[in-house]
């Protein structure tokens, strides 16, 4: 099963205290080097203007655990998290319409 894990992030001082072109710059190497393959992808939405504690909620679509752990050991080494300039806040694993999946599951045992 494809597995979506929503990761919960808080944007640093740091990062948002330099310029817009170098976050960009640091951002993209960093997810490029995270997320190299087709195995994982990755959507990013921005929550600062709604939510206090969260400023940032990444979307990770993966075609197994082990897809989603290696791409979150390559992140974490990145500066993004390594340097600090975002803290993870949590972490939700889910799986989309997985209840159905039991289900079906479920009825070709019978």
């Amino acid at each position: 099963m494809k597995m979506t894990v929503f990761l919960m992030l808080r944007a640093a001082p740091s990062w948002l205290q330099l310029a817009r072109n170098t976050r960009n710059d640091i951002a993209e190497k960093a997810l490029a080097a995270a997320f190299p393959d087709a195995q994982c992808s990755l959507r990013f939405f921005d929550a600062e203007a709604f939510h206090a504690r969260v400023s940032d909620v990444a979307m990770i679509e993966a075609e197994s655990v082990k897809d989603y752990y290696f791409a979150i050991e390559r992140l974490r080494d990145s500066p993004l998290i390594a340097e600090g300039y975002f803290e993870l806040v949590e972490v939700i694993p889910a799986y989309e319409d997985g209840f159905r999946q039991f289900e079906a599951a479920l009825w070709a045992r019978r």
